[in-house]
């Protein structure tokens, strides 16, 4: 496994597992059970309060769902279904942005991009509507040119009170 690839908590792994039950019980019928939405941005939003100790805002900030352990702003985002981020047009800008991709068939996941927010933001136009995407190949571009002092370092598991809850 690569140094950005790491496997899913077992919660998670759970919830893919019986996913992939239903896929195989219902192939016939075409039923996909795809997993997109919110789903995938929560599942993403647990992997960086797992992986990089981030501690996550309530639902009502916009740009921002969380910070670093430093202190940093950041931004999650996540895919499982090899594309790249989207955004919205928005003036409140995290300082950081960690974008993971999941492949939820064997449930692992790589850190796709790790680093400010502005590198990933300035391969789009200064100005549009809706929502738009930065391409899964232009984000690991733009994930190649962060230094590593710009990259958030991962927690260890140990380090991970939400990773193992005392037992009182």
């Amino acid at each position: 496994m690569d140094a950005n690839e790491f496997e899913l908590p077992d919660a998670i792994t759970d919830l893919l597992t019986a996913r992939n039950k239903l896929r195989e019980r219902y192939l016939a019928l075409g039923l996909t059970f795809t997993l997109d939405g919110n789903l995938v941005g929560d599942i993403g939003e647990a992997v960086a309060a797992e992986l990089f100790g981030i501690k996550l805002t309530r639902r009502c900030g916009v740009g921002v769902d969380g910070h670093a352990p430093d202190g940093r702003t950041v931004q999650v985002k996540a895919s499982g279904s090899n594309l790249g981020p989207a955004f919205r047009f928005i003036e409140t800008r995290a300082d950081h942005l960690l974008f993971f991709s999941f492949d939820f068939e064997t449930c692992k996941g790589t850190v796709t991009f790790n680093g400010p927010e502005k590198i990933a933001i300035a391969m789009l136009p200064e100005t549009w509507t809706n929502q738009r995407s930065v391409t899964l190949g232009g984000i690991r571009r733009a994930n190649a040119v962060v230094s590593d002092a710009d990259r958030l370092p991962l927690f260890r598991y140990d380090d991970l009170a939400c990773h193992a809850p005392d037992k009182a």
